[in-house]
This record gives structure tokens, sequence and C-alpha cells, in this order.
């Protein structure tokens, strides 16, 4: 309670994203960065049937980490070990078999750590092992985040 005849400046810098409980802290760090940039995203919304038995009940289900509803597309972050990657390659391609309608991106390791460099975020525990990069090999694959379709 403040002192009389002044006001209460309290301000919460919370987000969307201290709210959640994630299973991973890449994904915290990933919805930290949607939301300073005002993205609209869901965490883990939506299972996917993507594996059937013979009378075609679904067996196998895939949970895509986040939505962007505005973009209508799903994001699977793997910073994980290369076992990891092509098991969560293997969902996002019977995600698109069995849901042709539904867009999935998979944010790999090196996209992860290449945000991690560019916006100076902090290093998830998973990674304090090894320094990070001073350059990642390959284009980086995932949408512009921080602009407009109108530029």
């Amino acid at each position: 309670m403040p002192p009389p005849g002044r006001r209460d400046l309290t301000v919460d810098f919370r987000s969307q994203a201290d709210t959640v409980d994630f299973a991973h802290e890449s994904e915290r760090q990933f919805a930290r960065l949607l939301d300073f940039y005002g993205i609209a995203w869901e965490y883990e919304p939506t299972s996917f049937a993507i594996e059937f038995d013979e009378s075609g009940g679904p067996i196998g289900f895939f949970t895509p980490d986040f939505h962007l509803p505005d973009e209508e597309l799903f994001i699977e972050i793997t910073t994980m070990n290369q076992k990891l990657v092509t098991k969560k390659n293997r969902k996002v391609r019977q995600l698109a078999k069995h849901h042709p309608g539904v867009k999935c991106k998979i944010f790999y390791q090196r996209d992860f750590l290449h945000l991690l460099i560019k916006y100076d975020l902090e290093t998830p525990a998973e990674f304090e092992a090894s320094p990070a990069p001073t350059r990642i090999p390959g284009p980086v694959r995932v949408i512009n985040l921080g602009e407009s379709a109108a530029g």
C-alpha cells in the first residue's frame, strides 16, 4: 500500500510465457520471444491422430509445442539429441499425410541457438556445457517473427 497521496506504481512485467508450465526451458524462451513481439500463441492446444489401427481407430498422436493462430501455423521445438529429432521429423511427416491442411514447422536446435545469439537471450541449462556457436551453418528455417506482411 502506498503512502497517502501517492499512487501505487507497481508494474507487472509478466508475460503469457510466465503463466505456462513448459516441458523444456527452450519452449519458455521461445514463448517469451513471441510475447515480446506481440505474436499470439497457444501452448500444446491440439493433439492430432497420426497412427491408426487396422479398423482406423487412432493409436498414436502428435501434439506440436506451439500454435500461432494468426499464422495458422504449428511449431515444434526440438533442441534434443538426433534420435529424438528423427522421431519428430517422422511425426511431422505423418501429420502432413493425415492432416494435409495443417501447417507445422520444426524449429531445430541450430535455429534456436541462432535466436539465442541474435537476441542475446539467456542460454538454457542444457546448452551451458558447450559454448554457443558464433556462426550458425545453413539457413535458418523459421518465419520472420518480427515483421508484418506489409513490411
